[in-house]
């Protein structure tokens, strides 16, 4: 599974080119050309990272953005924007961006920026996290595998495994559990979940994943 980004910039040509140049490296980009439209997609698809532009009609990259944080999605985001002064770069960190990239740019230097934020999300880890006993997890294209083999499992089981990559030897709460693995029109299901930690404790070991009672669970790297 490629990684996803949202594109949020209403300049259509710029919107168009920057989502033809990702795609070619391997990335899936959902549009918006509006923040109204960017809030929608936000909910409704799995998203890796953001690339926001600020003054974008109905609902600017700033008020966008904030109100992402303040429901808790903590998706990297980086500002593609034309405002230069020290006070909009502040703002743009104080609402929660992790990078600023000023207009114009060279697509490398934002495919570096994307690349490296990426990486940051899943801590110190590469693209492809080593588990023991020949097992490795590949967090780009989101497969396990053992040595050259797949290890296939269902997808909502490979977002829960990337998502305790992410927060290794931290709690992972259940909230945040059903707000990575079920879209906004799904029903959280306990059940599910408990079926999903069963197959991937026999596919990465028990000891691997700590159930903390009533709370969540715990990745043991």
């Amino acid at each position: 599974m490629n990684n996803t980004v949202l594109l949020l910039e209403d300049d259509l040509q710029l919107s168009d080119t920057v989502k033809q140049f990702l795609e070619l490296k391997g990335y899936e980009v959902y549009c918006a050309y509006d923040g109204l439209q960017a809030q929608d997609i936000a909910y409704e698809k799995r998203i890796d990272l953001m690339l926001l532009d600020v003054k974008v009609p109905r609902m600017n990259g700033f008020e966008f953005l904030k109100s992402l944080r303040d429901e808790g999605k903590d998706i990297p985001a980086i500002f593609i924007t034309s405002l230069n002064a020290v006070t909009d770069v502040e703002r743009g960190f104080d609402v929660g961006c992790d990078d600023y990239i000023r207009k114009p740019f060279a697509l490398k230097e934002l495919l570096v920026r994307v690349e490296s934020l990426l990486k940051r999300s899943y801590g110190t880890y590469s693209e492809k996290v080593e588990l023991g006993e020949g097992l490795f997890f590949d967090t780009r294209e989101l497969r396990l595998m053992q040595g050259e083999e797949r290890i296939p499992l269902k997808t909502k089981e490979l977002k829960l495994l990337a998502l305790f990559l992410q927060h290794p030897n931290e709690l992972v709460t259940y909230e945040k559990i059903n707000e990575t693995l079920w879209e906004y029109d799904e029903e959280p299901s306990s059940g599910s979940l408990r079926t999903y930690i069963k197959t991937l404790r026999s596919s990465i070991g028990k000891e691997k994943i700590e159930t903390i009672k009533n709370v969540g669970y715990r990745f043991v790297s």
